[in-house]
């Protein structure tokens, strides 16, 4: 696949020639222009960090790279924040409100398979088994893409009317297990204070959308995402008479099965979507064994928060009472690493007209809430967020037949970076801009 690495020119919407002069063109005009100036750069540090990728709480070189252009920008920098994060703060020339823009740093334990020649070669051992380390949701290209917004806001520091706080997250795919991380520990220990943010912005690359696309949605955009362990503890005993013994891959069978009746039956699906999903179930080592327990994992996804207790409430009962009815027990627990991602609505609607201008309005496109989950959603929790979606699929491509997120053939056309840089510095100051309207 070739790699293209320029974006087309884009066709200034004619409402530019209007923008609200307190900012004025002639800076949007700059930043553009620096956009220009900088993508190559941006792109070369994307491919370092994608031939360089790093899992959860241990994105020591790339956190590193980032501090280190940071400082050379002359900004304020903190590091070590949830182990591997960075943060950096730009004060402006004039006194305005704090902006707050996220990146997620981490790879996932996944072998490439995209023919590049900077396609990576990491190797690494995860849950016990060796395994490949690849950036394969596009957090390679959401450093980059904030290391070159954060250089062209310091190039206009002087005109800017308020404070912008650069986040670079680690362990945003969840930290290794028995470990805290991501976004949750970085507010934990104090990242959306001092200054506190008056709003904060971040983005997504995905493949779903052609590149210069932008998608978007107000309110609950992506799912809450919990984790879920079910062990069924039965009596063991041999195949041949299953009734000298209780038999908990029968109970789990039928936990399975009772699961599914909690969305399909007791739940009010016009209300909000809702997801529960087993992913994997552990049991048994010999065909004519029947064994002491059973181990369940799976995933619950929920755009509402009393939908969400209601349905944990459901399956702890349904696996419970199968479980004792057969004579076995069933223990629940229920993780919740991930929050439902909310796109303030008041702050949606009036930071659209900016991506229209960026994109093009014909480029903007509202989305259908997605059953994926993201940890900004706790920085939304802190301040009114706006998450919005990148196209990075080259034009023309069947957008059925592309390898998605989390896939071992993820690919990213890299003419899409120069506008997600963009929209992050244009999203800046035009909030900045009209601070009466906070």
């Amino acid at each position: 696949m070739p790699l293209p690495t320029r974006l087309s020119r884009l066709a200034v919407p004619l409402f530019l020639l209007f923008a609200p002069v307190a900012v004025g063109a002639d800076l949007r005009t700059d930043i553009d222009r620096m956009a220009d100036q900088f993508e190559p750069r941006v792109i070369e540090w994307r491919r370092d960090i994608h031939q360089n990728p790093e899992l959860g709480n241990r994105e020591f070189r790339t956190a590193g790279k980032v501090a280190g252009h940071l400082k050379a920008l002359g900004l304020e920098v903190r590091t070590g924040i949830a182990h591997t994060g960075v943060v950096a703060v730009l004060r402006g020339g004039k006194p305005g409100p704090v902006v707050a823009l996220r990146a997620d740093m981490d790879a996932l334990p996944m072998t490439e398979e995209v023919d590049l020649p900077f396609a990576s070669k990491v190797r690494t051992t995860w849950a016990g088994k060796e395994t490949g380390v690849m950036h394969a949701c596009g957090h390679d290209t959401h450093v980059a893409m904030l290391m070159g917004a954060a250089e062209i806001l310091t190039k206009v520091r002087e005109r800017l009317p308020g404070t912008v706080k650069f986040i670079f997250q680690p362990a945003e795919e969840s930290p290794p297990p028995g470990e805290e991380g991501g976004a949750a520990l970085m507010i934990k220990q104090g990242v959306m204070e001092n200054p506190r943010p008056d709003v904060v912005f971040g983005l997504h690359i995905g493949s779903m959308y052609e590149t210069g696309t932008i998608a978007y949605r107000p309110g609950p955009v992506m799912a809450a995402a919990d984790i879920l362990h079910i062990t069924v503890q039965g009596r063991q005993t041999h195949g041949s008479a299953p009734w000298t013994g209780v038999d908990p891959i029968v109970v789990a069978a039928q936990i399975v099965m009772g699961l599914q009746t909690i969305v399909s039956r007791q739940i009010n699906v016009t209300q909000e979507p809702a997801v529960v999903s087993i992913g994997g179930i552990e049991g048994g080592n010999r065909f004519n064994i029947i064994p002491d327990k059973v181990e369940m994992i799976g995933t619950i996804r929920t755009f509402d928060e009393a939908m969400r207790d209601d349905i944990h409430r459901r399956v702890k009962t349904t696996a419970e009472h199968i479980a004792e009815a057969a004579g076995a027990q069933a223990t629940v627990v229920i993780e919740k690493p991930y929050a439902v991602t909310v796109n303030d609505p008041d702050l949606t609607e009036r930071m659209l007209p900016t991506l229209k201008r960026v994109a093009g309005a014909d480029n903007v496109k509202l989305r259908g809430k997605t059953t994926g989950a993201e940890d900004f959603s706790f920085f939304a929790q802190k301040a009114p967020g706006l998450f919005v979606f990148l196209g990075g699929s080259p034009k023309g491509t069947d957008l059925t037949k592309v390898a998605y997120n989390h896939s071992p053939r993820f690919y990213v056309d890299e003419s899409a970076l120069k506008l997600g840089m963009r929209s992050l510095v244009h999203l800046t100051v035009d909030y900045m801009e009209s601070p009466q309207k906070r």
